[in-house]
């Protein structure tokens, strides 16, 4: 059975449920930033899925960058599949913006987590609920 990774519990909400992926917002105000984790078990690499999982990953990533586009009129969204503190498979999908915590590196290790105040969590995540469903 699928079990998400404690670390990535800890650190994030839960949004929603893909056909592959779950989808979970970072707990960090200073970044619309969600998280795909395939619901695949053992899977720590890209290459540990299937073909058509591969394809319907990346075209959930997909989906969801245009959702934080729509949503948050970012000036990039980064995509990142490391892994090397969370072995889990996930994929970022970040919104960034110039005026941004980190701008223009990366927003790993920078700053302090600014934890979402329960109601700007509730709207961001009914939001990007609702147009996930919209385009699905």
């Amino acid at each position: 059975m699928f079990s998400l990774d404690p670390r990535l519990g800890t650190d994030t909400l839960a949004v929603c449920e893909l056909p592959l992926s779950a989808v979970r917002l970072m707990n960090d105000s200073r970044f619309p930033w969600l998280i795909l984790v395939p619901r695949r078990i053992g899977a720590s690499e890209l290459s540990d899925l299937e073909p058509a999982d591969r394809l319907r990953l990346w075209d959930e990533v997909g989906t969801v960058s245009k959702v934080l586009v729509a949503l948050t009129s970012p000036k990039k969204v980064n995509v990142a599949a490391i892994g090397n503190i969370v072995a889990q498979l996930h994929v970022h999908v970040i919104a960034r913006r110039e005026y941004d915590a980190a701008w223009p590196l990366p927003v790993w290790g920078v700053g302090v987590v600014e934890p979402y105040l329960p109601d700007a969590a509730d709207a961001l995540i009914a939001a990007v609920r609702s147009a996930l469903d919209a385009r699905l």
